[in-house]
């Protein structure tokens, strides 16, 4: 029997890590509506919600190590990226289709680049957001040079189809030795992007957010760099751990790791405003990426749900999680115009308005999944998965 010809069912999950990606994300959406009112990363109210990506690698690399490492003997590299294509991209196309519906809802006050762009432009982008290609400063529509205008969060899934990709051609090979030593290399580079040590130069652009791992949305040199610096560690990481097995069990696993995540990203500036003590929230960054996010990640592997009230919680935020992450943005772009309008306007109005941009953002995330991408998925591995099953 051909592999191109077996269908592979799903494994069990861990509800426990799908809950501690439900957790991240919608920590990533409130980071994001109280960034509209920042002024800079250091005043930043739930300072390290951007950490939420380096997490999120951190468990797809876990992830596609459990899913995938004793299964090519079935499967083909073709048939993997298959899997992949299927699991991740009909959300791709929904986020870019609603950051398509809303791009003209987002002009105003710093966003004056919205109201000059031509009918078909925002059009030809969302084309090219379907095929995952990244677009280059020249074709920027809002003004922030991303690479993924109509959606901005789908910079963080171009970077997981690399690590995909490079996964099945060559990581999956390395015995866990070699990844171990290709695992220590990439911890270098997070400690040199987390304490500003750039002998090169890429990350002069950078210097606003010394000190942090913000950034990677780009493609001139600084974003590529910090964007596979985020990738790289925290992704293989995640597969070593998957490939060693040795996890941790701990009692009421799923909320002491969610507590943990939490803490993380809601953690303020360390070292505050003072420049002098900026690098002690690079130490805090590395330590969390390097240390804490694989141990929350053996935690949650080790443990067990105990509870059906537990086991409810991790299977809804498992299930609304990348939903959540990667239709929110085009929402955020909204956030951001009414404010630019309406700075002057009562507390209990900014309030309002946040909070009903968070309930939409899940709502919709839910109705996505159940109305869009379960349906999609399942009918494309009926007649592309599934096609010449034997």
């Amino acid at each position: 029997m051909a592999k191109e010809n077996v269908y592979l069912e799903s494994k069990p999950r861990y509800e426990i890590l799908d809950g501690l990606r439900g957790v991240a994300a919608m920590l990533v959406v409130i980071f994001h509506l109280f960034e509209t009112y920042s002024k800079g990363p250091e005043f930043q109210i739930v300072n390290h919600g951007y950490l939420a990506v380096d997490f999120f690698f951190v468990l797809s690399g876990f992830v596609i190590g459990y899913a995938y490492d004793d299964r090519w003997d079935k499967m083909t590299t073709w048939g993997f990226f298959k899997r992949r294509l299927i699991r991740l991209h009909p959300l791709v196309i929904m986020g870019a289709f609603i950051g398509l519906l809303l791009f003209y809802f987002g002009g105003g006050p710093g966003f004056e680049l919205v109201g000059e762009t031509p009918w078909y432009k925002p059009i030809i982008l969302f084309l090219i957001a379907c095929t995952m290609i990244p677009v280059s400063a020249g074709m920027d529509i809002r003004g922030w040079s991303e690479t993924y205008p109509l959606n901005g969060a789908t910079w963080t899934l171009m970077l997981e189809y690399i690590a995909n990709f490079l996964y099945a051609v060559v990581i999956r090979h390395l015995p866990k030795i070699a990844l171990a030593i290709l695992v220590a290399i990439f911890g270098c580079f997070t400690v040199m992007l987390c304490m500003n040590i750039d002998p090169l130069g890429i990350t002069e652009p950078h210097q606003y957010a010394a000190y942090t791992v913000i950034g990677g949305w780009g493609i001139d040199p600084c974003q590529l760099w910090i964007g596979f610096i985020r990738l790289l560690y925290p992704f293989f990481c995640g597969l070593l751990i998957s490939r060693c097995g040795r996890f941790i069990t701990v009692k009421g696993g799923f909320w002491v790791c969610a507590l943990i995540v939490a803490a993380i990203q809601i953690m303020p500036r360390v070292g505050g405003t003072d420049p002098s003590h900026f690098w002690m929230n690079g130490v805090y960054e590395a330590v969390c990426i390097l240390f804490i996010f694989p141990l929350v990640v053996a935690m949650g592997a080790g443990s067990k749900v105990t509870g059906k009230k537990s086991l409810a919680v991790c299977k809804f935020l498992g299930a609304v999680s990348f939903p959540l992450y990667i239709t929110h943005y085009p929402l955020i772009y909204l956030h951001m115009e009414w404010v630019s309008r309406h700075q002057d306007a009562p507390l209990g109005h900014h309030i309002m308005i946040a909070v009903s941009i968070f309930i939409i953002a899940v709502s919709m995330a839910y109705a996505s999944l159940k109305l869009y991408d379960e349906p999609v998925r399942e009918w494309i591995k009926n007649n592309w998965l599934k096609k010449g099953k034997k």
